[in-house]
């Protein structure tokens, strides 16, 4: 079928007809290409998409913003089965207002037919009775459970709360009606629009109560004062700069995603979600999906979003967004300030929820996270190579192999290499010899899906050393149609610790980003280990070689040989003529002065 360089939608369906998949593209033919180009590229689950895909259509429209607009509907009609759809089922959390006469605020956990007034829904229960908590502290609301105005006077002293100054005490008659409703409006106020607007109007009102000499009230708004601006310096996140606004953070694990989204309003957080889905898609366009598939099932939408990363089709979305809010919608990655702390703790979220989600730990989905961000990855690295040289001036050379998967060691899928292709001192070289022989043994099993080992493609490779190191093995890679695989290098400071990372173009500083830090180094210090390991077991080896070549007629090849037969010198000490002339190369007369040597 041939394709235009036309926006529109693609529609991809198996051989039953049914569509398994939706997309939208600028240019149709070429990026409906990219799926049946190199597999290579794809993740699993994209693979299996196309490998099911016997037929698709496409639809023309004239710009990338139609082109969105009918994917999203598209989307909704079909739900397909391989395409990013955010399923709402998680529960809601409301603020009651209720009463006429005497009213009584309080957190609920679902939205009764009582006549009541009912502000939400909100996903995060915890933000709601949280805010709930502070408002009835703040004005002194009853928290008793006891009913107006049943229950005025009928116990002549007050409760404890009264006394510790976090209730007015209606039960004893110390405050009107008019007062505490006045106090409950005060208190939704608070809830719905933050802290600013409410403490203008509290001052105005406790100047006017100075002014006419009603000092009592005056001291009882100027406490409310207090207790608000006591509560904002105790929040954690404020934003004072952007008033209303949503936060967003995508997180990648394990082929899972985790969308976290933070919602504040006069700088103030009001509510937190996070949805799960499948990595199907480049992150610029997971984004994208998300943030239109969330505001689907999202009334409410901001004038500001901020977004952790590039988000494709911005234009398009910022349109769309636009078109449904009736103003302007504004997309935007902070890269400074408090915004920008505000992605961090976002991105913190998503990687805690994530971990929960696979099964790990929150710092190593958050590792891997900001190792992909700070080395310009599509997506967070699953499975780690690294690699060391290990000699003593140029003898006994060695190298290790270790694999981190998940941020974590995977000790099955260590090898060991022994230098072949030259003796003496040459790092290099040694390098480029152990890569070319590791993905000599992947060709071989190529096709073959495995998952671990020479037969498994890694997501990144990190050589210890510099750009030399690196640029040694990008031949390597290059020559095996693998230039595809994230190559770096992990530099060493003065104190042999981990300094920067190398790549063919130079180097990136690597200190400031604590997270990638520690598991780069703890990558580094890893593979140290495990190459210096080796290469002091075949120093072992070479030294007992050389005290068996002391024996007459021995020499290198036949030492090998009785070490392989006995494994210990030990062993062969131990061994009478007999058992010495059972290892291949040994004769009788060989035997007899092996023995001599060691009993006469």
């Amino acid at each position: 079928m041939r394709l235009p360089l036309e926006p529109g939608v693609y529609i991809m369906k198996d051989k039953t007809g049914k569509i398994i998949y939706i997309g939208k593209a600028k240019a149709l033919k070429n990026r409906v290409s990219q799926y049946f180009g190199s597999q290579n590229n794809h993740t699993v689950k994209v693979r299996k998409m196309v490998e099911n895909v016997e037929n698709f259509d496409y639809i023309v429209v004239s710009s990338e913003f139609e082109a969105l607009v009918l994917e999203c509907s598209l989307i909704k009609q079909h739900t397909p089965k391989y395409n990013i759809l955010l399923k709402d089922d998680k529960g809601y959390h409301y603020i009651k207002i209720a009463g006429n006469d005497w009213k009584n605020l309080s957190s609920e956990k679902q939205k009764l037919d009582d006549g009541a007034k009912y502000l939400g829904p909100y996903t995060s229960s915890d933000c709601v009775s949280r805010s709930v908590a502070e408002a009835q502290k703040i004005f002194k609301l009853p928290v008793c459970g006891k009913v107006f105005p049943k229950d005025i006077k009928k116990n002549s002293r007050p409760c404890l709360n009264y006394y510790i100054k976090q209730c007015s005490a209606p039960c004893s008659g110390k405050i009107s009606r008019e007062e505490h409703n006045k106090a409950v409006d005060n208190a939704v106020r608070f809830i719905t629009g933050g802290s600013d607007s409410i403490v203008r109007d509290l001052k105005k009102q406790m100047t006017e109560a100075a002014e006419k000499l009603e000092f009592e009230r005056a001291a009882a708004l100027r406490d409310s004062i207090a207790a608000i601006e006591k509560t904002a310096k105790k929040q954690n996140v404020v934003s004072q700069k952007t008033k209303e606004q949503d936060v967003f953070a995508v997180c990648e694990a394990s082929g899972k995603v985790c969308l976290s989204v933070l919602r504040f309003s006069e700088g103030r957080l009001y509510d937190s979600e996070y949805f799960f889905t499948e990595a199907i898609d480049e992150m610029p366009s997971i984004r994208e999906k998300l943030i239109a598939d969330y505001y689907s099932i999202r009334d409410k939408i901001p004038p500001n979003i901020a977004v952790d990363g590039e988000v494709e089709g911005i234009d398009a979305l910022t349109e769309l967004l636009t078109e449904k809010r009736g103003k302007n919608v504004k997309i935007y990655t902070p890269e400074r300030g408090e915004n920008a702390a505000l992605i961090e703790l976002c991105r913190g979220n998503a990687a805690e929820k994530l971990a929960q989600y696979v099964g790990r730990t929150g710092k190593t989905v958050a590792a891997l996270d900001e190792l992909a961000t700070l080395l310009g990855l599509d997506e967070p690295p699953e499975y780690i190579e690294s690699y060391d040289i290990s000699h003593t001036d140029g003898a006994d050379n060695v190298a290790g192999m270790i694999v981190f998967r998940g941020g974590r060691p995977l000790k099955s899928a260590y090898r060991r290499f022994e230098i072949k292709g030259f003796t003496g001192q040459d790092d290099y070289r040694s390098m480029a010899e152990v890569l070319t022989r590791r993905f000599n043994e992947y060709k071989k099993l190529e096709g073959e899906e495995q998952s671990e080992g020479f037969g498994k493609k890694p997501d990144l490779i990190l050589l210890d050393g510099g750009i030399g190191q690196v640029n040694a093995v990008l031949p390597v890679l290059k020559s095996f149609g693998l230039e595809d695989i994230p190559l770096f290098g992990m530099v060493k400071g003065g104190k042999h610790r981990t300094r920067a990372i190398a790549s063919g173009g130079g180097e990136i500083a690597i200190n400031d980003k604590r997270r990638a830090f520690t598991l780069v180094s703890d990558i580094q210090e890893e593979v140290h280990r495990f190459s210096v390991e080796y290469h002091r077991k075949k120093q072992a080896k070479t030294l007992t070689a050389m005290t068996l070549t002391d024996i007459d007629g021995i020499g290198k090849s036949k030492a090998k040989a009785l070490l392989s037969h006995f494994k210990t010198v030990n062993a062969i000490k131990k061994a009478n003529t007999e058992e010495l002339c059972k290892v291949e190369g040994i004769s009788e007369k060989l035997a007899e002065n092996i023995y001599n040597f060691y009993h006469k």
